[in-house]
């Protein structure tokens, strides 16, 4: 196979515009490239010549991006290939990743991030792509979202595919932190081994080392016979440690040891057992002021703290709302054996402005709720639960977005006890600068555009916010 001499981009996609768009972007940045419409004619050019970065399409009429990107690696293992797709999936995210895939790029995406990504791509020399075949039998948890946090989302599981990192995952309530635990057990080396779960906050302390380590017959008035904890269950397997937050100070140090020597004793014991577990953690709270405040080892917290995974809130990702609303009605409807509900417009609108303090799982709960309690087949305004307040539809109340913004400061000063340092000012221009990319789709120009600041402004907020 002869090898060309400067950079080549091919660029396969069987939407003539894509390939023109990405192609003169890639040319402006100094990349030579070659379009193809179809995975066939790549091939059949792949034998003769060698590009530096691959970048196809999933669906395409003949052979798939998937195929395409199996072919590839059979004759080039180390070959360099992004898939890009406008039905970006937990599935098929993970899949194009296990398959072999360097980066994952969801359409409609920014031309200038696209560039950037595969120009990355180009001086990443030293990392092999994911080379692990994926069960077909396995069963994925389903997490629904096409907003640009979720996409993030869907490439941090498939690059940990390979991996037995530990993980912490950060979220508010809701969030569905133990829904991305098991989609990253299910997508993990580790997939064929057991996946165990415990929430640290709903057993008692007296209970939760007992829980975790097991215990001896006769370690303490009940122990009528010797019990298998937690991790001796989650042996060569995974172990999801829910709340971590929660777990008393004493017991940190225990999980400590086991995190860092996979040792430790049951309650009660003197034979040490050892175990091979991966640890992936989930918290609501704020582990980093717990650290500063002494309410949660350091040690530990740089233990979990391998890789972080944080999911935001509905509020911070609406794209996301009809999806979900959508999937869990017509969930409810299967589960009550009922005909799925249709939402009014009006109804519609209200939602999507909703604040969702409860985030997946009260969307989830409110699905049930209106597909049992409503009578026809439309839900109405009059028709929502008590809990999202009374509406007057004939009320034309104009917006205001300042009185909004400054109750929400106001809330915010009066429960918090200390904030100094320009911390308000950071608040607000990262509140700001989420909510403008989420509107623009990711888009660093257009939302320079609407803030009134420079892109290079942007690009250097987004990194320090």
């Amino acid at each position: 196979m002869a090898k060309q001499s400067h950079v080549t981009i091919w660029v396969v996609d069987d939407d003539e515009s894509i390939r023109w768009v990405l192609a003169q972007a890639l040319n402006q940045a100094g990349l030579h490239t070659r379009q193809f419409s179809n995975a066939g004619d790549a091939l059949q050019m792949f034998a003769h010549e060698q590009p530096s970065v691959i970048v196809t399409d999933i669906r395409m009429e003949g052979a798939s991006g998937l195929e395409f990107l199996d072919a590839v690696h059979n004759e080039q293992a180390n070959l360099p290939v992004v898939v890009m797709t406008a039905y970006s999936d937990l599935d098929t995210t993970v899949e194009s990743f296990q398959r072999g895939a360097r980066e994952h790029l969801a359409k409609p995406f920014d031309i200038d991030e696209a560039v950037a990504l595969i120009q990355r791509v180009l001086k990443e020399t030293n990392h092999d792509p994911p080379q692990i075949k994926q069960d077909e039998n396995a069963q994925v948890n389903r997490i629904i979202g096409k907003s640009a946090a979720m996409q993030d989302l869907f490439r941090a599981i498939g690059r940990l595919s390979n991996s037995d990192l530990n993980v912490l995952i950060t979220g508010e309530s809701g969030t569905g932190k133990e829904l991305v635990a098991r989609a990253l057990y299910e997508n993990s080396v580790r997939r064929d081994r057991i996946f165990v779960a415990i929430n640290a906050a709903a057993i008692p302390a007296d209970l939760l080392e007992s829980e975790l380590f097991g215990h001896e017959k006769g370690a303490f008035t009940g122990a009528n016979q010797r019990r298998i904890g937690r991790f001796e269950q989650a042996d060569k397997g995974t172990l999801f440690l829910d709340e971590i937050g929660d777990m008393p100070h004493d017991l940190q140090s225990r999980l400590l040891r086991v995190m860092s020597e996979g040792k430790f004793y049951r309650v009660g014991g003197t034979n040490e057992v050892t175990v091979d577990v991966r640890i992936i953690a989930a918290t609501n709270q704020d582990l980093e002021a717990q650290v500063k405040q002494n309410k949660f080892r350091a040690d530990l917290y740089h233990r979990l703290n391998v890789v972080r995974i944080a999911l935001l809130p509905i509020r911070s990702r609406r794209d996301d709302i009809p999806l979900l609303i959508d999937h869990y009605l017509n969930e409810a409807g299967s589960q009550l054996n009922a005909t799925p509900k249709n939402l009014a417009p009006e109804v519609t609108q209200y939602l999507l402005s909703y604040a969702w303090p409860g985030n997946v799982r009260e969307i989830e709960n409110f699905c049930r709720s209106v597909t049992a309690m409503t009578p026809s087949k439309t839900v109405l305004l009059d028709d929502l639960p008590q809990a999202f307040g009374h509406f007057d539809t004939a009320d034309s109340t104009p917006f205001d977005p300042e009185t909004l913004l400054q109750a929400a400061i106001k809330q915010l000063l009066a429960q918090t006890e200390e904030i100094d340092n320009g911390e308000l000012r950071h608040i607000a221009e990262r509140a700001m600068l989420r909510a403008t990319l989420e509107f623009t789709g990711g888009s660093k120009q257009k939302s320079a555009q609407i803030l009134g600041w420079g892109r290079n402004t942007v690009a250097r907020k987004c990194k320090d916010l």
